[in-house]
């Protein structure tokens, strides 16, 4: 932590002089972990945690014991009519069972025959219970397991907004770095043309060379110096475009700073960084992507609903049984003689939106199996096609630091000739040219291959826990 604070300080600190201060490596994992600690997506897909567990929380309440008190009374010119209280003390549970104790106490001169109760109030104790539907499933149960299902599926989604969101910092890092060496690379052909065209413009001013030659080796340094310009602009963009994903931990935005540069190392642990080290194409298991996870708990949760939407086709068969007694205290007082029960039964003739319910949950769920189906194929087919283009890359980058390395001993070579007067600037310059465009080529080859391991890394969906 106190070193992302020191690396942190140094990106927002300027300096209060003109002097150029020591270049400071922002490395890929530094970089990655300030972004999955303070970046607002990150801290967003952390919320997709809560919401789960507050959607839980939110189904459970279905279960909570419940207290109910109802108190009625009418007075008029000196007249009680009636005063009726009544209390009630609910507990539901797992199935379409529900356990009741109540107390009713009325008093009144105009009161319904069926509210008499003795003077101190009557006492109940019972039970009311689903036989139809709502026995072994209903709304409360129903919202409960979805709400669980919910909680696994927000875990599963929050692992893909985290990858996706150090997905697209990673991109952003490789092209700050490519056009950062980019930049480099003009400095140093600057540099020697400069070099070049001052010794040049001796020998013209000497009678050495033919004064066209300076002329040349002029255009030569004003191309590189275009070039270098070109480059900064680059490299400005690429800049702010990875500023976008450094923040503080107050949501206040960080500017990068000219001092800061990449890791130009980069492919020496971006395997350790990105956590895809040593995972062969045989270890990886379908099952386990967060996306297919994620679409699974949603398909349990629709069966859910579909299993509640079924259990809709029962007829409402709902009965309720209460002892009745004047003295709760006394355990015996309660008598099977004395109760209060009943009973509804409702059954719609038709069944018409029962069974169109029915069949709408059926669609969903076949319509999300349609869609984990392709996921599936999906899935595996680009991840094989990345294991593939990765094996392709690692030739094509020892094709490209060969041609490098032949152009560089090419250039070395028509130098040495120029040297000793075998050789014309023209032949030197286009011998410059083709090795700054093989080592642009290798640049932008490094970047694709930076990112096709950073397209590994998103299509396993996996979040870095090192980090």
């Amino acid at each position: 932590m106190n070193k992302y604070l020191s690396i942190l300080f140094v990106l927002i600190s300027y300096s209060s002089t003109a002097q150029v201060q020591d270049s400071i490596v922002l490395s890929f994992s530094e970089y990655l972990g300030y972004v999955k600690k303070f970046h607002p997506i990150a801290k967003q897909a952390e919320l997709t945690l809560q919401i789960g567990q507050a959607n839980l929380m939110k189904a459970r309440g279905g279960f909570d014991p419940k207290v109910e008190v109802d108190n009625d009374r009418k007075k008029f010119k000196n007249i009680e009519y009636f005063d009726q209280l009544n209390a009630t003390f609910k507990i539901p549970t797992w199935y379409g069972i529900e356990l009741k104790g109540n107390f009713e106490q009325n008093t009144g001169d105009f009161l319904n025959p069926q509210s008499f109760v003795p003077d101190d109030g009557l006492y109940s104790a019972g039970i009311s219970a689903s036989l139809g539907q709502g026995l072994f499933i209903n709304e409360r149960m129903a919202d409960l397991k979805k709400a669980k299902f919910f909680r696994e599926q927000t875990t599963a989604d929050r692992e893909i907004l985290i990858n996706q969101i150090l997905f697209d910092a990673s991109l952003a890092y490789f092209n700050w770095l490519q056009a950062y060496n980019e930049t480099q690379i003009y400095k140093q052909f600057l540099e020697n043309a400069r070099i070049r065209f001052n010794g040049v413009k001796r020998s013209a001013e000497n009678g050495d060379k033919a004064p066209i030659d300076s002329v040349e080796a002029g255009i030569t340094v004003k191309n590189r110096t275009l070039g270098l310009e070109q480059a900064k602009v680059k490299l400005m963009k690429a800049s702010l475009k990875l500023s976008t994903f450094l923040w503080l931990n107050d949501n206040i935005p960080v500017e990068l700073q000219p001092n800061v540069i990449p890791d130009e190392f980069i492919e020496d642990n971006i395997d350790d960084v990105l956590e895809i080290s040593g995972l062969p194409l045989t270890d990886f298991v379908l099952e386990n992507h967060p996306k297919l996870r994620s679409l699974g708990f949603k398909y349990d949760g629709l069966e859910v609903d579909k299993r509640l939407k079924a259990n809709k086709l029962l007829p409402k068969i709902d009965v309720q049984y209460n002892f009745l007694t004047e003295t709760a205290d006394i355990a015996r007082s309660f008598n099977t003689n004395q109760y209060k029960g009943g009973f509804s039964i409702a059954f719609p003739l038709f069944l018409r939106k029962e069974r169109g319910d029915l069949r709408l949950a059926k669609f969903k769920l076949q319509d999300l199996q349609f869609e984990i189906d392709n996921a599936k194929i999906s899935i595996q087919n680009k991840v094989l096609a990345i294991y593939r283009e990765l094996e392709s890359f690692e030739t094509q980058n020892q094709l490209i630091d060969d041609i490098v390395t032949d152009y560089t001993t090419m250039l070395s070579a028509e130098e040495r000739k120029f040297s000793f007067g075998e050789s014309s600037l023209f032949l030197i310059n286009s011998r410059e040219k083709s090795l700054i465009d093989s080592q642009l080529k290798a640049i932008e080859l490094q970047n694709k291959y930076l990112k096709a391991k950073a397209k590994l890394f998103n299509s396993l969906s996996r979040d870095l826990e090192n980090l």
